[in-house]
């Protein structure tokens, strides 16, 4: 490796986050930041990591794409017999973190996690794109299998028996909601005395705090 790791570094100059600017709901600051990353961010804005807890207590990690959120939540969708899957019906936590690299904002929520409705489900489902809604049956998500051609195979048996319209929602895949009990808004600052508001919900209200960087 040529690159020095430890030499990389970038400083932090484009915005602040105060108190007198930041609501008092921590639900409206994220839907007006995640707005701004939708405009501004050059990859998936809704991209997010969702760290989840095996049963032996081996926090796991993974990118997904939020596909929901509003004052219940934060939702997305996976198969419910995947890795995560099975990790969530043991242990129903899970932490997300939204990273914009080009507005210099990292978001992070922890909370309860529960499954949606199947209405729910379906409606999203039905949205997806056709090959999206196969694949969801093509692949047995986690589990080990042989080579792509495993894949290939599913999808091209799929395809021909389902060529007039795509199956319903498979019973092994759907939404989940994250109920989130803490959220905190971190913005980037030069000398890395960057702005960390941190909101926690007690009961039906929140509290902020400001966070240390």
């Amino acid at each position: 490796m040529n690159t020095s790791i430890a030499d990389l570094r970038r400083d932090y100059t484009r915005d602040g986050l105060l108190e007198a600017s930041a609501p008092a709901d921590p639900f409206s600051l994220f839907a007006t930041w995640f707005q701004q990353a939708v405009e501004v961010e050059r990859t998936e804005a809704n991209a997010m990591m969702l760290a989840t807890v095996g049963e032996s207590g081996q926090p796991h990690l993974r990118t997904l794409l939020l596909k929901g959120a509003d004052d219940r939540g934060f939702v997305f969708f996976t198969n419910y017999d995947s890795a995560k899957g099975r990790q969530l019906a043991s242990r129903p936590l899970a932490a997300m973190t939204f990273w914009w690299h080009d507005l210099e904002r990292q978001v992070r929520i922890e909370g309860q996690v529960e499954r949606i409705s199947e209405a729910e489900s379906d409606a999203y489902y039905e949205s997806r794109p056709a090959g999206s809604r196969l694949g969801a049956w093509a692949s047995p998500q986690s589990q080990v299998i042989d080579g792509r051609e495993v894949l290939e195979a599913n999808l091209a048996s799929l395809q021909r028996r389902h060529a007039d319209a795509p199956p319903p929602r498979p019973p092994h895949w759907g939404g989940y909601r994250l109920l989130p009990e803490m959220m905190e808004f971190w913005q980037g600052r030069p000398s890395r005395l960057h702005d960390r508001l941190c909101y926690q919900r007690q009961g039906n209200a929140w509290t902020r705090v400001r966070l240390a960087p």
